[in-house]
């Protein structure tokens, strides 16, 4: 009956490290019953006794459990742990916790020889019981009754049905309770391309390489080592030459940690770019930055605290506006973090502190106590106007209406008060930068302490919210911000200072200049803020609530260079409107071209010239400036 034969080739599967052939061989297999099991490990994410953050991942649990099939728990390794089980001659099985524990069971005589099964658990079987076996069960142990349950357990989606839900199946039944009160879920970490990291695609990157650098030979050789397709080795090293030509940057621990911190979106995937841990690891810069400015300054003035624990204390140093701010948005960011933590939102939490960090405390509020400290700050007159060229009294800025000592003590004691909190708030995130900064300010506040990790979590309820205060600051911002959008737009150094005007505005917002004038002068780099009964032509304008900024032209440009920029303007100007007038008196073009092109040539016409009275204009006003 054979009709044909053919030479036929057959794939030989073999194992990917010993290159030996692998064959079907059916053998007889362990099984664990799971739908009992199953039924109260549902019953118990229905109650809620265990909930999933996010919570959306519970049907992912459900969707598993709800059709659970029998668990095969046996593996033929060498590792792991024997199944408890006896054979005899005979074929017959004996199970027991041991060998002794079976005879017993089973009235065995000690004669008879007995052999135990080959076979090792499951690993997810040895892991399930990992909650309650590493604290001395099933004795009932301090440690068992301390920690079990215990509060979360963080993992991938990935095993939420393999590890989690096995690990509730083995916690209700042994132990008659649930392991862990919450799962919180993470996103599967992938490449900047989006790919899942593996061992064969050569793209994982070792925490440790990240920490402290690496070199590109050494990178080469980790990625392309051990391979389960070695011939994928020229592809992958030729994809991490063009990824990291120059090996990895030491980013350091904080950074990394802090990059993770922020990726915890709670989303499926989180796509990893070491571009961000250098950005983060530039923020330990700037924490590490303002840390060092405000110690010199405490150290120069020698200033060494004693705070009681009222979190009333706190609150009381903030005397000036600028004080009582950064105290609010500190409250601010701290409910934001303990929000962000307790939502499992690390993203979120660490973001708030982050934000307060760079933008507040940083930009703005070292900026602002400069004015006070005398680091960059310029006092009433120094540029050697009258006392009242600013259109104050003299003293306006506060400078009278206090010692000037109290002064500088109370900004520093808001400093060193602000950082010392902040610190304990950043050290989840970052530990050993908070630790070593944490050493050299807590002493400056009398803060006793070994360590930071000892110390109590700051909260929001110990600084005090000021909406006046915020209202105040807020314009002051917009008025050098202002200041600082004109000099953007002129180009103009950061150095040279700039004369500026004000007119309207309402009588809070004069008040708020009145209180903040030397601040604003200082970080809006302005030599003199004076009263404007016009709007000079020559000038250039910007808005801060009612308040209108003036920056006359005179301060912004140097008038013989102005002058040449605009009549060589001029001069194109002019060559613009020449090609386009004869272009427009061709008869050719106005009798063959259809009519919306000759439109929309006089149109260019007609901008050209009012861009030239435009220019002349100017001209003519920047001539008065010679």
């Amino acid at each position: 009956l054979l009709q044909d034969t053919a030479p036929r080739l057959m794939t030989v599967p073999r194992g990917d490290r010993s290159q030996a052939v692998i064959e079907p061989y059916l053998t007889d297999q362990w099984f664990v019953r799971a739908q009992a099991l199953a039924a109260p490990a549902i019953a118990a994410v229905e109650s809620g006794a265990t909930r999933f953050v996010p919570d959306n991942w519970a049907k992912t649990y459900f969707a598993w459990m709800r059709d659970i099939q029998d668990w095969c728990i046996s593996r033929q390794l060498w590792w792991g742990h024997r199944i408890p089980a006896w054979h005899d001659d005979d074929g017959n099985v004996y199970v027991g916790a041991d060998e002794a524990a079976a005879r017993a069971e089973h009235k065995l005589d000690a004669a008879l020889p007995l052999r135990q099964d080959p076979d090792v658990l499951d690993t997810w079987f040895s892991s399930a019981l990992w909650p309650f076996s590493t604290l001395g069960w099933p004795e009932k142990t301090p440690q068992l009754a301390a920690f079990y349950p215990t509060s979360v357990l963080v993992t991938g989606f990935d095993i939420i049905f393999f590890w989690v839900a096995r690990m509730i199946m083995f916690g209700l039944k042994f132990m008659d309770e649930v392991p862990f009160r919450e799962v919180y879920v993470t996103g599967l970490i992938r490449d900047a391309e989006g790919r899942k990291m593996s061992k064969s695609k050569g793209n994982i990157l070792d925490p440790i390489d990240l920490i402290d650098g690496i070199a590109l030979d050494a990178l080469l050789k980790k990625q392309t080592a051990g391979l389960m397709q070695p011939r994928l080795a020229p592809a992958i090293e030729k994809a991490t030459r063009k990824q990291f030509p120059n090996g990895l940057a030491a980013f350091g621990t904080d950074a990394l940690r802090f990059t993770f911190a922020q990726l915890a979106t709670q989303g499926r995937d989180i796509r990893f770019d070491t571009g961000r841990i250098q950005g983060y690891r530039n923020f330990c810069n700037k924490l590490w930055n303002a840390a060092r400015f405000v110690l010199m300054q405490a150290e120069a003035a020698a200033l060494t605290l004693t705070l009681t624990p009222d979190a009333g204390a706190k609150r009381s140093v903030a005397s000036g506006a600028a004080e009582r701010w950064i105290m609010h948005r500190l409250a601010e960011a701290l409910r934001e973090a303990e929000q962000g933590i307790a939502a499992y939102r690390f993203d979120l939490a660490s973001q708030a502190l982050y934000d307060f960090t760079w933008n507040a405390y940083c930009d703005w509020y070292l900026e602002l106590s400069k004015a006070v400290l005398g680091d960059g700050g310029f006092d009433s007159g120094a540029d050697g106007s009258d006392s009242g060229a600013d259109g104050f009294d003299s003293g306006a800025d506060g400078s009278d209406s206090e010692d000037g000592s109290a002064r500088k003590n109370s900004v520093l004691l808001v400093l060193l008060t602000t950082l010392e909190a902040l610190l304990r708030a950043l050290h989840p995130f970052m530990p050993f930068i908070t630790e070593e900064l944490w050493q050299k300010v807590a002493p400056r506040l009398g803060i006793q302490g070994e360590t930071i990790m000892l110390q109590e979590y700051p909260r929001a309820a110990d600084f005090a919210y000021d909406e006046t205060a915020v209202a105040e600051m807020e314009w002051v911002q917009a008025f050098v911000l202002g200041a600082r959008q004109i000099r953007a737009g002129r180009d103009i150094a950061p150095g040279k200072l700039l004369r500026a005007q004000y007119r309207g505005g309402s009588d809070r917002e004069r008040g708020w200049l009145r209180d903040n004038l030397a601040a604003v002068k200082a970080v809006a780099r302005l030599a003199a803020i004076e009263p404007a009964a016009t709007e000079p032509d020559d000038a250039v304008t910007a808005l801060a609530g009612e308040t209108t900024i003036i920056i006359p032209l005179a301060d912004l440009i140097d008038p013989r260079d102005e002058l040449g920029r605009l009549r060589q303007a001029l001069k194109k100007l002019a060559a613009e409107r020449e090609r386009l007038a004869a272009k427009l008196d061709n008869k050719q073009f106005v009798g063959k071209a259809p009519a919306a092109v000759i439109a929309a040539e006089r149109a260019k016409l007609q901008e050209a010239e009012k861009k030239t009275r435009h220019a002349e204009a100017q001209i003519q006003r920047v001539e008065k400036l010679l």
